[in-house]
Order: structure tokens, then C-alpha cells, then sequence
């Protein structure tokens, strides 16, 4: 084979990463880098110790949070810190057709992803031999639901007096019909190329989750992974706004505390 030959197909394996178009339309009118409309509540279970109420798009999730408190059986418990338990379930009604209301092994793997998204952000050394439990029960699903959990979770957790070293945001962004999109739908997520789930405490600046399933460039997951920090930013505002609201929190009182 000539060196002619062998330049032009080393060209043609590079490929360039799409640089994100503000004005490009999705299916649901948003542009590629747009969250979908978000509304958390915190508060709204009067039997939890903490709780909140999510709503991501069409996703809707409740919340509760119970604890800290004594782990049952006691040999489960950690000497030195509290456990982090996260359970994570879809209601039946969820998604169409209607899913079957026993735990699938789904369930529990988002659960323990959402332990290890929360966990960096919570003072686990402070309650030892005691566990913490966080129940997200998702009432209508419409793709992103463990971004929607870890959001509404955070918010929960500090709602029940947890002390926290910062809010955890969730975002997720990928790549559908070869562009970079933010905070993807249930039809992208499902018929997308890629998918990039990430956790962020904004304050501390640190990533406490990073997924992804699909294939990407390097480029485009450094773009994916930029653009979900992004989304997770603005999320960290509604989050505290909804914490401001339920405790009366003015801006001049926040100041102050800061």
C-alpha cells in the first residue's frame, strides 16, 4: 500500500466533535442546551424526617428521607460512620405498559448509584453505627430518573437536618443524531447515541458521579461532561430555592449566614 493511501485513511478515522448549536430545536422545542422545566418542593411528607418532591420534564419523583437512626441487624452497622442507604423504585403506573412492582435488579443498582452520588456530600463520620435510609419512589418516569432521585434526595437530606458539606446537583447530557444535548428526554435517552449522567457539588467543585453508556470521542465526552456541569449549576439554584422557600430564607439573611 502507498503512503498516499495510508495518509488518506488515517484521515478519514478522525472524527470532529460537533460544537453544540444554541438554536437547534429537539423534539420537545428545547434547544441543545436546555434543561427541561424543573419544579422541587421540600417538605411535603409530614411522617419523614425529611422529604421532597421532584418534577424534571415529566418525570415525577417523591422523596423521604428517615434517619439517622439505629441499624437493624446492628452487624450491618460501621463503627466509625453512618451507612448511606438509598432505595430506589419505580411505581407501577411509572411507564407504559405497566411494570411489575417487584424490585428488579435495575432498581437496586440505581439505588447504590444514588448512595455513591450523596455520600461525599453527607458527614457520615458524625453518626456511627447508625444508617441513614433515603426511599425514591418514582411516580411518572420520563428518562434521567436517577438524576431527578439524586436531586430530589439532597434536598430531602437536608430538609431532615443531615449536615452536608454542599448540595449534590444531577444532571445528565449525551449525543443524539451526532449533537451534544443537555438534560435528555425519555426518547433520547433511549434512541441517543450516548449517555453521560454526572453528580457535581457546585461549591466544592467536585464530581461525585460520572456514567456513561454509549460511545463518544474523548472530545465529545470532555464536551458532555463540561455541558452536564453546566445544567447541574443551574439545578443547584432551583435546589436551594426550594430549601430557601420551605425555611423562609430571605437573600439578606442568607448573606449573612454565608
Amino acid at each position: 500500500m502507498s503512503k498516499t493511501k495510508k495518509r488518506t485513511q488515517k484521515k478519514s478515522t478522525k472524527k470532529t466533535v460537533k460544537k453544540i448549536p444554541k438554536k437547534t430545536k429537539r423534539s420537545d422545542g428545547r434547544k441543545a442546551n436546555e434543561l427541561r422545566p424543573i419544579k422541587i418542593e421540600s417538605g411535603v411528607l409530614p411522617n419523614a424526617d425529611g422529604s421532597a418532591y421532584i418534577e424534571m420534564g415529566r418525570n415525577k419523583v417523591l422523596v423521604g428521607v428517615f434517619g439517622p437512626r439505629e441499624m437493624h441487624p446492628k452487624r450491618f452497622s460501621k463503627p466509625n460512620m453512618a451507612t448511606l442507604r438509598c432505595r430506589y423504585h419505580m411505581s407501577p403506573f411509572s411507564v407504559s405498559p405497566r411494570r411489575s412492582p417487584a424490585p428488579s435488579r435495575r432498581d437496586t443498582e440505581i439505588g447504590m448509584v444514588i448512595s455513591w452520588a450523596l455520600e461525599p456530600a453527607v458527614f457520615l463520620d458524625r453518626y456511627p453505627r447508625s444508617v441513614i435510609d433515603v426511599y425514591a419512589e418514582v411516580l411518572e418516569a420520563d428518562g434521567g430518573t436517577r438524576t431527578a432521585c439524586i436531586n430530589a434526595a439532597t434536598v430531602a437530606l437536608v430538609d431532615a437536618g443531615i449536615p452536608m458539606r454542599d448540595l449534590v446537583a444531577s444532571c445528565a447530557a449525551g449525543k443524539m443524531g451526532g449533537q451534544l444535548i443537555l438534560d435528555l428526554g425519555d426518547t433520547e435517552d433511549k434512541e441517543g447515541e450516548a449517555d453521560v449522567p454526572v453528580a457535581y457539588m457546585p461549591k466544592l467543585e467536585k464530581v461525585t458521579l460520572l456514567q456513561m453508556d454509549g460511545v463518544l470521542h474523548p472530545e465529545e465526552l470532555e464536551e458532555c461532561i463540561d455541558l452536564a456541569i453546566e445544567g447541574c449549576k443551574q439545578i443547584y439554584e432551583i435546589q436551594r430555592e426550594a430549601l430557601k422557600k420551605k425555611y423562609g430564607i430571605t437573600e439578606g439573611e442568607e448573606e449573612a449566614e454565608e
